[in-house]
C-alpha cells in the first residue's frame, strides 16, 4: 500500500511560500483566519479552567447523555465528555432517525479513508465532483480505488452526470460504486452550496444505486444568509440509513485541533469506532478537553455569538475578494458568488498555462 502513496498538492505548493516570488499573488489553500481562534484570545479576556476530572470523563458506546461515566484517564474512541450543546447537536437535531447516543470525535476528513475497508473485497468507488478537494487522491491512493468523477454546477453536485457515472460503471460490467463523498455546503475548493431540491435528487440517486453517502460538513456554520434556513443535512433526508455526516471544529475554533464527530447509523459507527480502537486510539486528548470546557463555558449563547463572528468576519472577506475580483479578473474569469465557506474558484482560460510558457519565452529572449 505504501508503494501507492502520492503527495499532497497543496502540501507540495507551500514548499512555494518559504521564498516566494514577490510577483507570487497566493490564493491557496483556504487556511481559517487565525484571528478567529478562541483560544489565541478568548472572548472573555480570561482563560477557561478545567476541571480536575476534565481528562478522565469519556462517553461509553450506547450511553446517553445524561449517564456519563467518569474513567480513569486514557484514550477513548468514542471522545471527551462532550456538552450537548448546539454544535453537536446541528447534525442530529433536525432528524429523528438519529440520535445523539454515540458521536465519535474524530478529525472531520482524516476519519473518511479508514471507513472505506468496510466494503472488501471489492476497491471502493466514489463519484467525487471535479474540481475536488485536494487531499482526496493521494488520500484514498493506498486502497486503489476507482473514481466515478461527476462534474459539477453553481449548485453542487450535477444529478445527471451522476447518474450517468454511476450508468457507465454498472455497463462495465465491473464492481458497482458502493460509496459517495461530498461536501454539501460551501463546498472545497468550488465554493458551491447545494439547495434543498438538488440535494433531495441526490439522495433519490444515491437510494436507487444503493450507495452509502459520506457527508463532510465542516463549513455548516459558516454560510452567509442570516434571513433564509439554512438548507437540510442529507442526514435529515436520510429515510434508509444510508448516510454518515462527519463535522469538523477545525474551521470555526482552531485549524489543525484534529478533533470531529460523526453521525449517522450505530452499525456504521460501531465499526468506525472498533477501526479507532485498532489504529489511532483517540484524537489528542489535550484538544478534546480544550473544546469540551470552551463548549460548556459558552453554552448555547456564547456559541451562537462566536458563530455569528465568524459568519461576519468571513462574509466581509468574501466581498473584498469579490471587488478585487471584479476590479481585476472581469472578462477574464468566471465565477459563482459563494453562499458561504471560505473558497472563491476561478475559471480561467484553458490555454492559461501556454499563455504563461509563451510569455516567460518572450521575458528570456529580451
Amino acid at each position: 500500500m505504501s508503494s501507492n502513496r502520492k503527495p499532497s498538492g497543496i502540501s507540495e505548493m507551500r514548499k512555494y511560500l518559504a521564498e516566494p516570488s514577490p510577483s507570487l499573488v497566493w490564493l491557496a489553500s483556504g487556511m481559517p483566519n487565525p484571528s478567529c481562534s478562541p483560544f489565541a484570545r478568548p472572548p472573555s479576556g480570561s482563560a477557561t479552567a478545567l476541571s480536575s476530572n476534565s481528562a478522565g470523563t469519556s462517553w461509553r458506546p450506547g450511553c446517553s447523555t445524561d449517564r456519563r461515566r467518569v474513567h480513569p484517564p486514557g484514550p477513548a474512541a468514542e471522545g471527551h465528555d462532550p456538552p450537548e450543546t448546539t454544535v453537536l447537536r446541528a447534525g442530529v437535531v433536525l432528524c429523528s432517525r438519529y440520535s445523539l447516543r454515540c458521536p465519535l470525535l474524530l478529525p472531520s476528513f482524516p476519519s473518511i479513508p479508514p471507513f472505506l475497508p468496510f466494503f472488501p473485497p471489492v476497491p471502493p468507488f466514489l463519484p467525487p465532483i471535479l474540481p475536488s478537494f485536494p487531499s482526496i487522491s493521494p488520500s484514498l491512493a493506498p486502497l486503489t480505488p476507482k473514481f466515478v468523477v461527476v462534474s459539477a454546477d453553481e449548485r453542487g453536485m450535477c444529478p445527471l452526470s451522476l447518474r450517468k457515472g454511476l450508468e457507465r460503471a454498472a455497463q462495465d460490467g465491473g464492481p458497482v460504486p458502493k460509496v459517495m463523498y461530498l461536501v454539501p455546503n460551501a463546498c472545497n475548493p468550488t465554493g458551491t452550496t447545494m439547495d434543498e431540491a438538488r440535494r433531495r435528487e441526490i439522495y433519490s440517486i444515491a437510494s436507487e444505486y444503493d450507495l452509502i453517502i459520506l457527508e463532510d460538513d465542516p463549513y455548516y456554520f459558516l454560510q452567509y444568509d442570516d434571513q433564509e434556513p439554512l438548507p437540510p443535512s442529507f442526514l435529515r433526508l436520510d429515510t434508509d440509513g444510508r448516510v454518515l455526516r462527519f463535522d469538523s471544529f477545525s474551521k470555526i475554533f482552531s485549524a489543525g485541533l484534529r478533533v470531529g464527530y460523526v453521525t449517522g447509523p450505530t452499525p456504521l459507527l460501531e465499526r468506525m469506532t472498533w477501526h479507532m480502537q485498532a489504529s489511532v486510539l483517540c484524537p489528542p486528548g489535550i484538544t478534546q478537553v480544550m473544546v469540551s470546557e470552551l463548549l460548556r463555558k459558552w453554552g448555547d449563547e456564547g456559541f451562537n455569538k462566536h458563530i455569528a463572528k465568524l459568519r461576519e468576519f468571513y462574509r466581509a472577506q468574501r466581498d473584498t475578494m469579490l471587488q478585487a475580483a471584479e476590479k481585476h479578473l472581469a472578462g477574464l474569469c468566471e465565477w459563482t458568488v459563494p453562499k458561504g465557506g471560505i473558497f472563491l474558484w476561478f475559471k480561467g482560460m484553458r490555454n492559461l498555462a501556454r499563455l504563461v510558457r509563451e510569455e516567460l519565452a518572450l521575458q528570456k529572449e529580451s
